[in-house]
């Protein structure tokens, strides 16, 4: 097994959901983007850094008391790719890094433990499906992407990169990988 590093994407706007940030709307009690950290934390996998941008100061303190590290994005407007990279960078010795997004308050420590345990080596990622959709979070294996991961601009996250790829891993997982919360519709569908 690879070293193993978490990277939770916290930094985006979410301008899909409305004026108020959207990781911190409230489901069973709890901030959104504080189910993904919880789940990060308890798969018990590796390190977990939380990058942060657009109301970085309110989601620092939804997380507050995690052990997370956190790492501000400065460029996080320029889209999910600099977060990616941020995160990245914060995991220098991490071989596989397994990527979250802090609107899937569904994913559990379980999903993740699932994708970690699929991994073989030569797998240059590893992703979730359901229904026959892909969806997150993925395991990325640093080097045999780093020039692709290198190379992302904009809003745009592994997903198209491992589209075109052979050695991709699929593991049939639980309809969770495609439950995102971007509209108010979205949440409300998940209480």
């Amino acid at each position: 097994m690879p070293d193993f590093g978490l990277v939770l994407l916290a930094a985006g706007r979410g301008t899909r959901f409305g004026p108020a940030p959207k990781l911190l709307q409230s489901l069973e009690r709890e901030p959104l983007v504080r189910h993904a950290a919880r789940a990060a934390l308890g798969s018990r996998l590796g390190p977990v850094v939380a990058v942060l941008g657009a109301h970085a100061p309110a989601v620092r303190a939804a997380l507050d008391g995690l052990a997370l590290t956190f790492v501000e994005n400065p460029a996080h407007a320029e889209g999910l790719s600099t977060s990616l990279r941020a995160g990245l960078a914060a995991l220098p010795g991490a071989e596989a890094v397994l990527v979250l997004l802090g609107d899937m308050p569904r994913i559990g420590a379980h999903h993740l433990r699932a994708l970690a345990d699929a991994y073989v080596e030569g797998d240059a990622a590893v992703v979730p499906v359901h229904a026959g959709q892909r969806g997150n979070p993925v395991l990325l294996h640093r080097r045999r992407l780093a020039a692709e991961l290198t190379a992302l601009t904009g809003d745009r996250g592994a997903g198209r990169l491992l589209a075109e790829r052979g050695d991709v891993r699929e593991v049939p997982l639980d309809a969770a990988v495609l439950a995102d919360v971007d509209t108010p519709a979205a949440l409300a569908r998940l209480a």
